[in-house]
């Protein structure tokens, strides 16, 4: 699957490929919103493997729409996507799905002067009660919440989510080594659910200097290739 890219600024990592294949294990269908779509590729290889997914997607930044709708084009994927910020998008039928990779460093991580990279990492531009509230207003009911966010605000996520009436049923915390600490948990919650979380055994990117079994075969099941381009 080709991905253009911009030659500089932000460009999507292994988390997004991670978080492809943990949304795909929940075989998803129905109307599927991708918030911060950036090049798409989140959304867009999910809508790829599952073919009952009605793919749409919020992105505010005018090089990642550009990206995002010319990449849907390239790989003859059904795609449609509102330029706008995720906190003023309205829609009024709801969504089965939203996922997203969503800036989530907070303000006192490093940071980056680079516009682009900012808005697409840090979460001044989305604050996580925000974040979680207006998904929450959009979902169906019954309605599946998948996204990654950073493993050391996962206590104040878990808050955001109850504060939501969302209930966080799946959990995955992702490490780059087995003797590091967790860098991302991936969350699936859901709206009006009554089951307990399921924490999924930890996932482990790196054996040693090499990708992890588990990683490998993410990244062969992907199958993307990135062109990079001037904007």
């Amino acid at each position: 699957m080709l991905f253009y890219q911009p030659e500089s600024g932000y460009r999507y990592n292994s988390d997004s490929l991670f978080l492809y294949d943990f949304i795909s294990s929940f075989r998803p269908r129905g109307r599927m919103l991708d918030v911060g779509a950036g090049s798409g590729v989140v959304g867009l290889l999910v809508a790829r493997d599952n073919p009952k997914v009605h793919l749409e997607a919020v992105e505010k930044q005018d090089v990642f729409v550009f990206l995002a709708t010319k990449n849907a084009a390239v790989n003859k994927i059904p795609y449609t996507l509102h330029q706008t910020d995720f906190l003023e998008y309205e829609d009024s039928r709801g969504f089965e799905y939203i996922v997203s990779n969503p800036p989530f460093y907070h303000e006192g991580a490093s940071r980056s002067e680079d516009e682009m990279i900012h808005t697409a990492r840090y979460n001044i531009h989305l604050p996580i009660e925000k974040f979680v509230k207006k998904a929450a207003s959009l979902l169906r009911p019954q309605g599946h919440f998948i996204f990654c966010y950073d493993a050391q605000q996962f206590g104040l996520l878990c808050a955001a989510l109850d504060n939501a009436k969302l209930r966080v049923v799946d959990v995955q915390f992702v490490h780059s080594k087995r003797d590091r600490k967790a860098s991302i948990v991936m969350v699936h919650a859901r709206k009006n659910s009554k089951s307990l979380m399921k924490v999924w055994h930890p996932f482990f990117a790196f054996e040693g200097e090499t990708y992890s079994n588990e990683a490998a075969a993410i990244y062969s099941k992907a199958r993307t290739h990135t062109l990079r381009c001037q904007i």
